[in-house]
């Protein structure tokens, strides 16, 4: 065969030299490409370390030296653009878009302000501008909003913490949710940074450090993104209700034990369980955690730029990075992914719309019968239907991405929700009965945020001239102690 060859080539000398020059352009590619390997195998494994960084460094810019490209993707957390069908990181003015909040939440701040996060690059502007805050509030509700949190806790100790006052905090708690509330700032691995998590998971036998890296990957949202209430009415000690588990059901029977009650209700005197945004507990019932999908893989999707693979630390709905966040699984079309989506999602809103209308008209007509004469006796089954046709209400109300998360688990939530609703109605209307009263119950034109409000006697205008005075005289005094404090790092 070698001859034959050798013959063939003497006979066409070209072809001999053909056969020279396409193995020399074979190795030529074959070295470009081993090259080409080596380069990127090196870039993705460059990091430039400028200096290293503090164990409670809150300064997002200064992991950004390390780390520019995630920096960069995080820093466009900053726009707010996005806007989808239920939600995205746009403002929204909750009350607005759904008025019988405001009755629902009588007697509690939210019914004077309830907007969309924009997101964790405005997470402290945004509480020290809501309406919520004009009212005292515990240091307590500055844990999520902040990478200065875990360096003040370790300053003064976490119960220390918690017991002071949110005002009080407020100059040192200036730096937005970022990378030092997920990562080692030595070996970049994720970690637990709010003891309320790992505490929660001891009380149910299991261990953080037990937790995979795809478990992470969820665990470090759930520092955050959960149900959760302030222990003692001293303490305010922040705690995860999940001893019977993440179920509607499991953490109101865990409430009712301790008779835990966040609020009065203003109108229909009902002791009330508000919800958070137990994001993490829906999507615990949900199919994308029983497949093992995570947190980070919808919401944070790997990007490549040229050889390096990192995570978009632009954190927001999936839906504005679908191929990259639901492409990944899923082979349909944006389009009919969307689509799909948004079923689901309009499905949802509607039975929470028809829970908020029931709910609404049995507080406004609790407070009629109160007013008619009832007892105490006789309304007491009627405010635990309240209580708990409200709280699975919330449970999926409050939670972010309009029952997404777990689409059957919210449905089957907010059915149990408006079948309670309406058999507190009824209820109501058989109390009314005994005392005499037979006609239908006038009920108030609630129509709009303005209208409801307005009912409840609120004086909204005096509650933002309040916040307003707050803005200009104690936030700018806030920002300059910041000032100071950060130029000694």
């Amino acid at each position: 065969m070698k001859r034959r060859i050798m013959d063939i080539v003497q006979e066409k000398p070209w072809l001999g030299w053909t056969l020279f020059l396409g193995t020399v352009v074979v190795v030529f590619l074959i070295g470009l490409l081993a090259a080409s390997i080596v380069e990127r195998r090196d870039e993705a494994d460059l990091v430039v370390q400028v200096e290293p960084i503090d164990e409670w460094e809150p300064r997002n810019e200064v992991w950004g030296e390390n780390y520019p490209r995630e920096y960069e993707t995080y820093a466009a957390t900053a726009d707010t653009g996005f806007t989808s069908r239920h939600g995205g990181n746009s403002v929204i003015d909750h009350l607005e878009r759904y008025p019988n909040l405001v009755i629902l939440w009588a007697g509690y701040s939210f019914s004077h302000d309830y907007n969309q996060g924009r997101g964790h690059y405005h997470a402290v502007e945004d509480i020290r501008k809501t309406l919520r805050t004009r009212v005292s509030q515990p240091a307590t509700c500055w844990t999520c909003k902040s990478t200065d949190v875990p360096r003040v806790m370790e300053e003064r100790g976490v119960g220390e913490f918690y017991k002071a006052s949110w005002e009080e905090l407020g100059p040192e708690i200036v730096n937005n949710i970022g990378c030092q509330d997920c990562h080692d700032p030595k070996t970049m691995n994720l970690r637990i940074t709010r003891p309320a998590l790992i505490e929660a998971f001891e009380r149910q036998g299991k261990r953080i450090e037990e937790a995979s890296h795809q478990e992470m990957r969820s665990l470090v949202c759930a520092q955050c993104h959960v149900e959760y209430y302030f222990k003692g009415k001293e303490e305010k000690y922040l705690t995860f209700p999940w001893d019977n588990g993440y179920s509607a059901e499991n953490m109101e029977t865990y409430y009712d034990e301790i008779e835990h009650v966040d609020f009065v209700h203003a109108l229909s005197k009902t002791p009330i369980i508000k919800a958070q945004h137990p994001d993490y507990e829906i999507y615990m019932t949900g199919v994308h955690a029983s497949r093992g999908v995570s947190c980070a893989d919808c919401h944070m999707p790997y990007r490549s730029e040229g050889g390096v693979k990192f995570t978009n630390h632009q954190i927001m709905s999936p839906l504005a990075t679908i191929s990259t966040s639901c492409q990944v699984c899923h082979r349909e079309s944006e389009e009919q992914l969307r689509k799909d989506v948004y079923q689901r999602q309009d499905n949802i809103e509607e039975l929470r719309e028809r829970a908020e209308d029931a709910l609404a008209k049995a507080h406004i007509e609790a407070k009629f019968a109160w007013d008619k004469g009832a007892t105490g006796q006789e309304m007491e089954p009627v405010l635990t239907l309240i209580r708990h046709a409200q709280w699975r209400w919330d449970y999926v109300s409050a939670s972010n991405a309009m029952g997404f998360h777990s689409p059957v688990e919210a449905a089957r939530t907010l059915g149990a929700s408006i079948e309670k609703a309406e058999r507190a109605r009824t209820k109501i209307v058989r109390v009314l009965a005994r005392h005499g009263y037979t006609d239908e119950i006038p009920l108030p034109d609630i129509s709009t945020k303005a209208k409801a409000q307005e009912y409840l006697g609120l004086d909204m205008e005096k509650f933002r001239a309040e916040k307003k005075e707050f803005m200009e005289t104690v936030v700018p005094k806030w920002d300059k102690q910041a000032e100071v404090r950060q130029a000694k790092y």
